[in-house]
């Protein structure tokens, strides 16, 4: 009798490109970058979270989308950010969502996930470089507003 498990590999995978060689020096840069890659057809429509991976350097490796969800919100998941993290060998991240209703204050929520992210992210020596929330004409920075 063969007791043998076998046990799948999840497979995740990131855009593995060099975005910009721009070295992210403030939200500004990574505002730039960001609205390159975001749908803005649905950015006032559906939530949803992308993460930016830089190399030691700052510049940006690629970048994981992350999650789509409803009119007020989408999945974050931990885990998964911080796999493809590993993956593809970033020293920091930029957590992105929208809020397709314009508001551009931080939720409890949001406030919460990025404090357990932060945490998490520490205990793998990648550094949490900023959290953003945008919408079609701006955005809030958790940085440049001292909440990181």
């Amino acid at each position: 009798m063969n007791t043998e498990t076998t046990v799948s590999e999840i497979q995740v995978t990131y855009h593995p490109f060099k975005i910009s060689q721009t070295k992210l020096t403030m939200s500004t840069d990574v505002i730039d970058i960001i609205r390159t890659i975001w749908d803005n057809r649905i950015i006032e429509m559906q939530e949803e979270v992308k993460i930016l991976f830089v190399n030691s350097s700052n510049t940006v490796i690629g970048f994981y989308s992350l999650s789509r969800g409803g009119i007020t919100s989408s999945l974050v998941d931990i885990r998964l950010i911080l796999s493809v993290a590993l993956k593809c060998l970033a020293t920091g991240l930029i957590l992105v969502h929208n809020h397709p209703g314009g508001n551009l204050n931080p939720s409890s929520a949001d406030l919460a996930i990025v404090k357990k992210l932060n945490t998490a992210c520490k205990l793998l020596d990648i550094a949490l470089l900023d959290s953003i929330i945008i919408t079609k004409e701006s955005y809030t920075s958790f940085n440049d507003e001292g909440l990181l």
